[in-house]
């Protein structure tokens, strides 16, 4: 390309001023000068006579560097000089047949010419194509690259967003079940007093037996067994009192709802006895276990067993909470069901909704959050009504694992 360059640079003389005219020709001149001077050297030694092919290259360079105009001069003027210098006594037919010749390779090194300012052109058109769909490349890339950068800050604010909300849900939850176990102080400090005053009752007994002027060893051992059992039972309340009140991080873990259930039913014991409230569960064997958070799990059957205790607080007749659990195909069915009020005619599809409650001092989150730990663990809640009487809120949980929201790193209350 650099010959290119160089010609495009003597030849487009219409874009150049005059002294660029004045090169091309000057050029002519001075290429048969030199061509002129060798032959007159060659001359001199006695050497063969090369005048027309030293000529025949001045054209050839003129054409190449000066172009069509240039060449034709330096084709008239190697003609000439062929004829004064070194043909003076030659025939008219030699004569022409030289002249033809030179006309011949002008004619040859012009279509050569105006090939390559042809070619010159096309090059140059297309290089400006290139250049300009460069340009607009570059543009659509600093473009795309200004979008994608828009569009991971709109990410990072959305993740931010989203992880702001998953604390403030899972604040709300601590708070709702602090504020239910502050409800509920009565009754679990009688649940748990129970068992520390049979320990205490036991502790004596086996006392009096040891103290005997015939100690009774296997009597002293069932009392002292007792207290042991006793105790354990208490602990176990605080126990799951503690971890109720306890704000972490999530932990998943293979988990026995049947447990779950169990254990709430110890905590809600007390409060269910102030209202002459009975228990019944009807649990199947060998279930499955899940993959949960046994906290979460735990709230939500606090949640809706209270909601069946509060409902049948004013109610006369039989006061009946009754918890079920079954498998049902991949997924495992709970049922809390009650003989209480019902669900609220006016409101039944709107339960689970923030904020809407029945109760005089309801705050109107515990179905809502109980929906949100649901759905976190990839199971579905609904309500319904009981015959003749009551409610039945209902809720499954896969048995396989799944990704759900809660494994994304957030905390719970």
């Amino acid at each position: 390309m650099g010959y290119l360059r160089r010609a495009n640079h003597i030849a487009n003389w219409p874009l150049r001023p005059s002294a660029f005219i004045a090169l091309r020709y000057g050029l002519a001149l001075a290429s048969l000068a030199v061509a002129l001077g060798l032959a007159q050297t060659f001359l001199d030694f006695h050497l063969p006579q090369p005048f027309t092919a030293f000529a025949l290259s001045a054209i050839a360079v003129t054409f190449w560097y000066g172009g069509i105009g240039p060449g034709i001069l330096a084709t008239v003027l190697a003609s000439l000089l062929r004829t004064y210098f070194f043909q003076a006594e030659a025939s008219a037919v030699s004569r022409l047949l030289y002249d033809l010749v030179f006309l011949l390779f002008a004619l040859l090194m012009s279509q050569g010419t105006r090939l390559r300012n042809e070619l010159e052109a096309r090059v140059a058109e297309r290089t400006a194509d290139l250049t300009r769909t460069n340009e607009e490349l570059m543009l659509e890339i600093a473009e795309r690259k200004q979008a994608e950068a828009e569009l991971r800050e709109s990410i990072t604010q959305q993740k931010r967003a989203e992880e702001a909300l998953r604390q403030a849900q899972a604040d709300l939850a601590h708070v709702n079940r602090v504020t239910t176990m502050g409800e509920l102080t009565a009754s679990l400090a009688h649940e748990v007093n129970q068992p520390i005053a049979a320990a205490g009752t036991d502790a004596s007994t086996c006392l009096r037996w040891l103290m005997r002027d015939q100690p009774d060893i296997e009597e002293a051992r069932e009392a002292a067994s007792r207290v042991v059992k006793d105790a354990t039972r208490a602990a176990e309340i605080v126990s799951r009192i503690r971890l109720l009140f306890k704000k972490g991080t999530s932990q998943l873990e293979l988990v026995d709802i049947n447990e779950i259930i169990r254990g709430m039913v110890v905590l809600l014991r007390g409060e269910a006895s102030r209202y002459s409230i009975s228990f019944r569960t009807e649990l199947a064997a060998d279930l499955p276990q899940v993959m949960a958070d046994p906290v979460q799990l735990q709230q939500l059957l606090m949640n809706l067993m209270i909601n069946s205790i509060d409902a049948m607080k004013e109610v006369d007749g039989t006061r009946q909470l009754i918890i079920n659990s079954r498998s049902d195909n991949e997924h495992l069915l709970i049922s809390v069901s009650d003989t209480g009020v019902g669900l609220p005619p006016q409101q039944a599809d709107q339960i689970f909704n923030p904020f809407v409650t029945t109760k005089p001092n309801g705050t109107g989150m515990g179905l809502s959050i109980s929906r949100s730990i649901v759905q976190a663990h990839g199971g579905r809640l609904w309500a319904r009504d009981n015959s003749p009487r009551g409610a039945s809120f209902n809720f499954t949980l896969p048995t396989t694992v799944e990704a759900h929201e809660f494994e994304k790193g957030g905390e719970y209350g």
